[in-house]
């Protein structure tokens, strides 16, 4: 089987498409929160935006490191050596906790 410039690994059902799949639903999680968030604009205020646009920067960061994330797992695999990629889950994990407080201070302040 010919290596293709998307695949590294001979099975195309193994943890880099999966993982690809995860981070799909995030970042469709974080654009769904975005439009959510659009909708309290007329209630609550122009605060909204900043909760509209941490979770847009946040799901974009997330569409851009899309293919670097998948090329990484599928060459690690490859070489029987996957690193975690724990700075974008801290990244992530920060910005939806961030989202979640200022979410409830919208709420309960605006």
């Amino acid at each position: 089987m010919a290596r293709t410039a998307e695949r590294f690994h001979e099975d195309p059902g193994l943890q880099p498409e999966r993982t690809v799949l995860s981070w799909g639903r995030t970042m469709l999680a974080l654009c769904t929160a975005a439009a959510v968030f659009l909708r309290w604009l007329p209630t609550h205020g122009p605060f909204v935006l900043t909760l509209f646009g941490l979770a847009a920067c946040t799901a974009i960061g997330i569409y851009t490191t899309q293919r670097a994330r998948y090329r990484r797992g599928s060459v690690g695999i490859s070489n029987e050596h996957v690193a975690p990629d724990a700075a974008s889950v801290v990244v992530t994990s920060t910005a939806v906790v961030a989202l979640g407080v200022l979410g409830l201070i919208t709420v309960v302040v605006f």
